[in-house]
């Protein structure tokens, strides 16, 4: 896709020999919620770690038109592509304030401030002065999301933000990432929870096997009982 903000095409990847991925092809627009489904294991970890440099690929990723397949995730990173882990990858002895100036990628203000990050979470601003380590884990993920965004991206790249919360958290994160896409930022989702990714993406690729099996719209894949069944109910 010509206008596309990340592209990725004929994209590979191997953990020592096992052929993880196999040829993945997807797209993801300027202020588009994008999500990628499957079940564990399929590769769609892989494929947001590929992209972001973590895990050596072949093939072409291509962000806002350069090819970055190849390069360090500090320098991707740079280039305004962020990453969220799914382990919450915070620095668990320091402070919430801490870990969120550890975001900042240089001394140029960028289009997010603290004050925007306590904004958006008052929790965090309550508890700014906090080791991040005695967080709860869906405190320990708006620290994760809101430390990236202090690296001003142009589009973040999300591991399964809402595995292990609570159901009144996970509502609440959607709507943040709701906010996000209000504001601009790209997203590319990975996330298990279907109901989820059906009402806040614009879009959505399906994985099997290392492979994407489906591409469409929400309605689409709500309208389609077989992908559902094959590929993403237990």
């Amino acid at each position: 896709m010509a206008d596309a903000l990340l592209q990725v095409s004929n994209l590979h990847a191997y953990y020592g020999k096992s052929h993880v991925l196999h040829g993945v092809d997807l797209h993801v627009g300027k202020g588009e919620i994008v999500s990628l489904l499957g079940r564990n294991g399929v590769g769609r970890s892989t494929t947001v770690k590929t992209v972001m440099g973590l895990v050596t690929g072949t093939g072409s990723v291509r962000f806002k038109g350069q090819e970055i397949l190849g390069l360090k995730a500090y320098e991707i990173a740079h280039k305004g592509l962020g990453y969220v882990p799914e382990n919450r990858d915070i620095f668990p002895t320091l402070t919430v304030e801490q870990n969120l100036i550890l975001g900042l990628k240089g001394k140029t203000a960028g289009r997010w401030s603290m004050d925007d990050m306590y904004g958006m979470f008052p929790r965090l601003r309550e508890r700014q002065h906090t080791q991040a380590g005695v967080l709860s884990g869906g405190e320990q993920q708006m620290l994760t999301l809101c430390r990236t965004l202090m690296g001003d991206p142009d589009l973040i790249m999300i591991d399964e933000p809402t595995e292990g919360l609570a159901p009144k958290i996970v509502e609440l994160v959607a709507q943040y990432l709701k906010e996000l896409e209000r504001r601009g930022i790209s997203i590319l989702l990975v996330e298990q929870k279907l109901a989820i990714a059906l009402d806040i993406s614009s879009r959505v690729y399906v994985m099997g096997h290392g492979h994407i099996v489906f591409e469409g719209t929400p309605t689409d894949l709500r309208g389609n009982a077989q992908i559902r069944k094959e590929w993403l109910e237990v």
